[in-house]
């Protein structure tokens, strides 16, 4: 039975048993995506007090102007899961192409890949608002020992075998799956260590929260905007309360823990949604999914949907899940 003076490195190790998989290999790559997250939370955390905000004057393969912190992080991230010779490949929102791991061992037997999107919410850093990291992490589908391809990093999201993120924050929590629930652990600075703080994560079936860029309403779909009228009406336990951080990661944390909705539709600005499938909806979905909540795309469960490019876009509302379920109506209701 885990306990709330648990470390994480306890954890894994508990329930390692729990996962399918059990060569410790996928233990390891949690510890090591640990140890990455606290190296880029320190610079996070003093991120006012030296040259590390703002543009670093590049954009990704987006089109989007990386931050000198999101920079940062996918080059810490990238470093610590190839030094330590545990995945075979990497593929991150801030590079134009996916990463082969080269092992110095010939022999090398390394199974997992792992997706990630470094820094959510990155734009948020110079006003000091909370930012993330999400990782997605699956089995390679091409024979061990060979190159990583492509198409072992486009699997759909039911593939993943874990996924998680860290929410760098008033305080730092790892919040991660391997498809048997959903913890989260928070890190004493003090020591160092993350501890078990929040055992077997759910969301309320029901909330009274929606988070959605309400200045983008104008560019909606018909669904998404009558479903936020729905959300306004005074009926029952409406009207909801509009929270919107704009740090996909924080947006989803708070709407797990207090019950909520997250939509990040498609729009006549965005055609085919603006959120990542591979880093960013399939992870979320996963943990959702764990969590007794719910992700769509509108029409469709996220974790179905078939990649076709690495940096796919897709629409995306997540949360609890009589909220997704209600948006969805209104979704087919106008098509």
């Amino acid at each position: 039975m885990a306990s709330k003076n648990q470390t994480l490195g306890e954890f894994i190790i508990e329930n390692q048993s729990s996962f399918k998989y059990t060569s410790g290999e996928l233990s390891r790559l949690i510890n090591s995506i640990r140890l990455a997250a606290k190296v880029v939370n320190h610079e996070v955390n003093k991120a006012g007090l030296v040259d590390i905000i703002g543009a670093a004057g590049d954009t990704n393969i987006q089109g989007e102007d990386q931050q000198k912190l999101d920079v940062y992080a996918n080059e810490k991230f990238i470093q610590t899961l190839t030094n330590r010779n545990i995945v075979c490949g990497i593929a991150s929102e801030e590079e134009d192409d996916f990463i082969t791991i080269n092992s110095q061992d010939e022999n090398h037997q390394n199974k997992y890949i792992v997706l990630i999107d470094p820094l959510d919410g990155s734009s948020n850093i110079d006003v000091n608002v909370s930012v993330g990291t999400i990782f997605s992490i699956y089995r390679r589908i091409t024979p061990v020992g060979t190159p990583v391809q492509l198409k072992d990093f486009l699997q759909k999201g039911n593939q993943q075998v874990a996924a998680g993120y860290i929410v760098y924050g008033t305080s730092t929590m790892l919040v991660y799956t391997t498809g048997d629930g959903v913890n989260g652990f928070t890190l004493n600075p003090a020591i160092g260590s993350y501890y078990l703080s929040h055992p077997n994560m759910q969301f309320p079936k029901d909330g009274t929260i929606y988070s959605v860029n309400e200045g983008n309403y104008i560019h909606f779909p018909q669904g998404i905007k009558n479903y936020i009228k729905y959300c306004q009406e005074e009926e029952g336990n409406r009207p909801y309360t509009s929270r919107y951080i704009g740090s996909l990661v924080s947006d989803f944390h708070r709407n797990m823990i207090k019950g909520g909705i997250y939509m990040y539709p498609k729009s006549s600005k965005n055609s085919n949604g603006k959120l990542r499938l591979l880093y960013e909806c399939n992870p979320m979905a996963f943990l959702a999914e764990q969590a007794n909540g719910k992700a769509s795309d509108g029409f469709t469960r996220i974790l179905d949907i078939e990649p076709t490019e690495l940096h796919q876009r897709a629409p995306f509302i997540c949360g609890s899940k009589n909220m997704v379920n209600k948006a969805e109506e209104f979704m087919l209701a106008a098509k």
